[in-house]
């Protein structure tokens, strides 16, 4: 019995360490970008349909957000556009075809 606690008490290490073996490479800043611009442009939409049709604004409800339709790596970059361009429409910010004219949204706090 003692020598089956010992190796399990050995073993636990090595086999928690090959779990955590996962290297994450960054996707390109092109892929970044037109994530970027997709999920600004479908919060706009989304916001403009909710004022549209007279529903309360919360950007919770809508399917992209929830669930976006990008890579797993992505998802944090498409849910920040989403919520720019949603608010941007709401406070009366620059469209999507617009949005070259004006300065880009400051960083997210993480990015910072």
């Amino acid at each position: 019995m003692k020598r089956l606690l010992v190796l399990a008490a050995l073993t636990a290490p090595l086999i928690l360490a090959g779990c955590s073996d996962h290297h994450y490479n960054p996707p390109p800043q092109g892929a970044v970008d037109d994530v970027a611009a997709r999920g600004y442009h479908d919060g706009y939409e989304a916001a403009r349909r909710d004022v549209r049709n007279q529903r309360p604004p919360d950007m919770r409800h809508h399917p992209n957000f929830r669930n976006p339709p990008v890579p797993p790596g992505l998802v944090e970059d498409y849910r920040h556009a989403f919520r720019s361009g949603y608010d941007a429409f709401l406070h009366n910010g620059p469209s999507p075809e617009r949005r070259g004219d004006y300065p880009p949204p400051p960083p997210s706090p993480q990015d910072r």
